[in-house]
């Protein structure tokens, strides 16, 4: 089975190790083994950003590191047994930004990929690089190799009226409290799809979408040129998983940006906005949580449990997706 996955940072790489799981690979800390089975994750890129002159990639380090077993599970981001005598020689220094850590281990990841940029790498093949080290068992694929930044509009916390900020100072710094009256993602109208990423959305046998944030993750992806043609040619289901339950995030401030783009934090709402792919939207089907009575017109809506709880809940609402996209059970499952 071919499966490419639609995905962010923290939500989107949790959901990866359910892929994994559902199709019987290996989980994280067990040598790889030969598999029938292709993943292939499209990742955003508009929450990266240049830091102490080093690129910043949050979301495929999240991926690479939550695959690789390398991530701090506790806090979702950076890495495990991390320490930060760099970046508290930075803030000595009075060093900015001051509001965004790097860890001492996680430097060494921008480090290799700042130089890599320097010397006139594509961010795709630098990422499959890196992985090298981490073995993901999954091939990410960031979304584009140009650079793309989400920034957000928002009211001055000084009252010095109205200003554009990186998503990261949005989001780390000021915990999405300013209002966002505009979200964009700079330079995506100019960006090209990465090698790649509009293959494997064709030869796909189902595209996921997962429960990632639909504006800044999900957006992004769908923000650059190409990548709506690529999904629309694709012959496979496209099947969605709601990152709303209960009207709620499963996780972050996810609501914050919904409510940027003048869609309510709900399923139904969620599921409204990337629309049937049958009308020029994305779905062919969309998970939701049980007891979220959703109608999502021209897309076939599942009641499902949704919380990832852990990797075999995860699993499970793999499992549906896949059957709700008619394939059959993967050879080698769990």
């Amino acid at each position: 089975m071919k499966v490419a996955v639609l995905v962010g940072g923290f939500g989107g790489a949790r959901f990866l190790l359910g892929v994994k799981h559902a199709l019987g690979m290996p989980p994280v800390g067990e040598p790889e083994q030969p598999s029938p089975h292709e993943v292939t994750a499209v990742v955003n890129v508009g929450d990266d950003a240049w830091m102490h002159g080093l690129r910043v990639c949050p979301d495929l380090d999240t991926c690479m590191y939550t695959l690789g077993g390398g991530i701090d599970s506790d806090k979702g981001w950076g890495r495990t047994e991390e320490t930060w005598s760099v970046s508290t020689e930075l803030a000595a220094y009075g060093a900015e930004p001051s509001w965004f850590g790097l860890g001492d281990r996680d430097i060494a990841t921008h480090l290799v990929r700042s130089r890599m940029l320097r010397a006139g790498y594509p961010l795709s093949a630098i990422t499959e690089a890196l992985c090298d080290r981490w073995r993901p068992g999954v091939r990410l694929l960031p979304v584009t190799d140009d650079r793309v930044e989400t920034h957000v509009a928002i009211e001055d916390p000084q009252g010095q009226g109205p200003r554009a900020v990186h998503f990261q100072e949005w989001w780390v710094r000021h915990r999405a409290e300013p209002k966002a009256q505009t979200i964009v993602p700079v330079g995506a109208d100019e960006a090209q799809l990465a090698p790649g990423v509009a293959e494997a959305l064709e030869q796909a046998d189902v595209v996921l979408v997962a429960p990632s944030n639909p504006v800044v993750s999900i957006g992004t992806l769908l923000a650059v040129p190409g990548f709506d043609t690529a999904l629309h040619a694709a012959t496979a289901p496209v099947v969605g998983l709601s990152p709303i339950i209960g009207g709620r995030p499963l996780r972050g401030m996810a609501d914050a940006c919904l409510s940027a783009i003048g869609v309510e934090s709900t399923a139904e709402a969620v599921g409204r906005h990337y629309g049937a792919r049958a009308t020029g939207g994305i779905l062919d089907a969309w998970l939701v949580h049980r007891g979220d009575n959703v109608d999502v017109p021209g897309v076939a809506v599942r009641q499902v449990p949704l919380l990832m709880s852990d990797v075999e809940a995860t699993a499970e609402m793999v499992r549906v997706a896949f059957e709700i996209a008619g394939l059959p059970a993967p050879e080698g499952a769990r």
